[in-house]
């Protein structure tokens, strides 16, 4: 049993945004805990296809309407929240991500058992005064979470350097590797649209992300132009919509291509040669897990969470450092002149999801932090170590 209590728990997961990565790791623990017969509801806003994928699952969905970032309108969005727990009356919350994490911890305050997951910090997205005032929030809003949940030992590690002091537990990412799986490269090209007129012998480079800063894929275009002298015919999709679609547009060579949202991105991810993750920063970025899980290497930037993903031993080139165009172009072209390497690199990285990074690990570690707080466990007896004067606790995935 997920959950063994009488009755079931109720889980309150609270998410703001309700796209990316944050929605998929949200849905697949939504997913998960209903089929072991937990009280799941979500409360996000409403008319969007997060909402409707977890209403379809079977969660009870409570629409919260609410800004991805803070603004003036933060105190009425605090008590809409407030509103939603009074009538749920959860038994543990979970907030995903900066926002629903800042609402819903100072609509708590830790009258419920409160699960925090950053999903990368809030401070490393902004600049100047507002990294500060982020900063400053993350360090008191952590005296009202009972658990931070990291997503990868280097996210933990940046919240520590920062002064968060927290009952940590890191649960490293997963995907469903039964959705995420190896298929013939050609075959799906030959299905995709969006690759309609493109050689399918192509050396074809894929970067699955939301349009924006921190995926950098500018970063990646300023990068393509050396590529393509180095590898003639390659070609660059990338799937995905954000604010800076109209910039990067207007930015991008002729020949690379848009892909726009994608409703499954398994099929682009089969379809490539290589999938690149240019991020400026992450917690831990579900797209080269999921480009591992499909059988396609990938190749990151060294931010929170990339050398985690990586299987043990990985080639050097897969990992290169963030913002900086001549070593992640570098690093694709050398990749894309070795088709056997790439091949193989698939193969290792299948590999390694399947070992470490399967979702149904992740929920179990979830399910494991929830169980902590509903038997009223303290951090300290529940398999933690001191480091220094911050509690650094790790919850087991492979047992």
């Amino acid at each position: 049993m997920y959950l063994s209590t009488d009755p079931p728990p109720r889980v309150l997961h609270v998410t703001q945004p309700v796209d990316g990565g944050v929605a998929r790791v949200v849905a697949d623990l939504v997913r998960a805990q209903l089929a072991a017969g937990t009280g799941v509801t979500v409360a996000c806003p409403d008319g969007n296809a997060f909402a409707r994928e977890v209403r379809r699952l079977g969660a009870d969905v409570r629409p919260w309407q609410a800004t991805r970032a803070p603004g003036r309108l933060l105190p009425q969005e605090v008590r809409r929240l407030g509103r939603v727990l009074a009538r749920v009356r959860p038994d543990v919350v979970h907030a995903h991500s900066a926002k629903a994490g800042l609402a819903a911890r100072l609509a708590l305050r830790g009258r419920v058992p409160t699960v925090f997951q950053p999903h990368a910090w809030s401070f490393e997205a902004v600049e100047g005064t507002a990294a500060a005032l982020a900063l400053r929030w993350e360090r008191w809003g952590a005296r009202w979470a009972s658990r931070v949940v990291c997503v990868s030992d280097a996210e933990r590690t940046t919240g520590v350097r920062a002064g968060v002091r927290a009952q940590w537990r890191v649960v490293p990412n997963g995907v469903d590797p039964d959705r995420f799986r190896p298929a013939d490269a050609r075959a799906v090209r030959a299905g995709l649209p969006g690759l309609a007129g493109v050689d399918p012998a192509a050396p074809l480079v894929v970067c699955v992300g939301r349009l924006c800063r921190q995926k950098g894929q500018d970063v990646l275009l300023r990068a393509w132009e050396t590529v393509r002298r180095r590898v003639p015919g390659a070609r660059l999709v990338l799937v995905g919509d954000g604010p800076d679609a109209a910039r990067l547009r207007a930015e991008a060579p002729r020949d690379v291509l848009f892909a726009g949202a994608a409703a499954d991105a398994v099929p682009w991810y089969q379809a490539a040669d290589l999938v690149v993750l240019p991020s400026r920063w992450e917690g831990m970025a579900l797209a080269p897990l999921e480009a591992m899980a499909c059988g396609r290497p990938v190749v990151m930037t060294d931010v929170d969470g990339a050398r985690e993903s990586l299987p043990a031993g990985h080639d050097p080139r897969c990992l290169v450092p963030a913002r900086e165009p001549e070593p992640l172009a570098e690093s694709i072209g050398a990749l894309l002149c070795e088709p056997g390497l790439l091949d193989a690199l698939g193969r290792q990285g299948r590999r390694h999801v399947l070992t470490t990074h399967d979702v149904r690990l992740t929920a179990d570690a979830v399910a494991g932090v929830y169980r902590e707080l509903l038997a009223g466990v303290p951090a300290r007896h529940a398999g933690s170590a001191m480091c220094g004067d911050h509690t650094e606790c790790r919850e087991p995935i492979h047992s």
